[in-house]
């Protein structure tokens, strides 16, 4: 099989990758939906880390606990709404992947990192104003997230194709 880019992504614990994605699902367009909601910490690594990237993520994720992690205000995209993430470890994490791999990082990937979860893009603004409002005055909407590992996949133009998780502890 023709070698992909690695993209490096948060796992979600089951009940809040259900909620995360059920809101994808309600408020992306349908035909533009590819992937379930995400937390991306990298988008694009060369396939040839792939080896170094697994060996790191196991010494990174193997008997050390989950991240502490929450769910922050809904950031307004323009044509889209995501929810900001709080995860102190979780930014060390992805800082020091950052630090090993430096001289392999895209532009977007060196870039500042603003830990996100896209629920809704591509649509009109005022749609996405709407959704941003609607979840503002929600209350119960600022929670902690259960993230439970760190996931790898091949970026082959499409749905992403799952490489493999490495769970934290507990």
């Amino acid at each position: 099989m023709t070698p992909a880019p690695i993209i490096v992504s948060a796992a979600f614990g089951s009940a809040d990758f259900a909620w995360l994605d059920g809101l994808r699902r309600a408020h992306f367009p349908p035909a533009r939906n590819q992937i379930a909601a995400h937390l991306t910490l990298f988008h694009h690594l060369p396939p040839s880390l792939l080896d170094e990237l697994t060996a790191q993520l196991g010494q990174m994720t193997r008997n050390v606990p989950r991240p502490a992690a929450a769910i922050g205000k809904p950031m307004l995209l323009g044509r889209g709404v995501a929810f900001r993430v709080h995860s102190d470890a979780l930014v060390a994490l992805r800082a020091d992947l950052a630090d090993a791999f430096h001289g392999v990082l895209t532009p977007q990937d060196r870039a500042g990192w603003r830990p996100h979860v896209t629920i809704q893009n591509k649509v009109d603004p005022a749609v996405a104003k709407a959704l941003h409002g609607e979840i503002e005055r929600d209350p119960q909407i600022a929670r902690p997230l259960s993230i439970i590992g760190i996931a790898t996949y091949f970026y082959r133009d499409g749905p992403w194709e799952p490489i493999a998780c490495h769970r934290f502890a507990g």
